[in-house]
């Protein structure tokens, strides 16, 4: 039987390029390029807890999320760090990915007050 590459409930977008998963906030779909893939890892306390994985090389079952606080606030409002990497019983601590992405925007963030005025008239 052949499997039918464009289904009409997921079409695919022709302006995706690569690989494509699903952002676990927003639920939109995305390529790789564009997300932060997470992991499950341990803890100092030896609790699970979410781990960023910017190069994509960690092992394990990962989830994808786009690197902003809007998408990171859906995911931890609707709960679905646990979900999706399929981590149950424990409490999942995500504060690491809460930092990572605060200072990747940080990082980002551009101050006007930073421009330089010497050749403005």
């Amino acid at each position: 039987m052949a499997r039918r590459l464009n289904s009409p409930a997921r079409p695919d977008d022709p302006h995706l390029v690569g690989p494509v998963r699903t952002c676990i906030g927003c639920r939109e779909r995305a390529s790789t390029s564009e997300l932060l893939r997470m992991t499950a890892g341990s803890g100092p306390d030896g609790q699970p807890v979410v781990v960023p994985d910017p190069d994509g090389t960690a092992p394990g079952r990962g989830a994808h999320l786009h690197p902003t606080t809007g998408c990171y606030d859906l995911a931890v409002r609707r709960k679905a760090f646990a979900r999706a990497l399929r981590i149950s019983g424990a409490a999942l601590g995500d504060a690491r990915v809460g930092e990572y992405i605060a200072t990747r925007a940080a990082a980002t963030r551009t101050d006007p007050t930073d421009r330089d005025w010497s050749n403005s008239s």
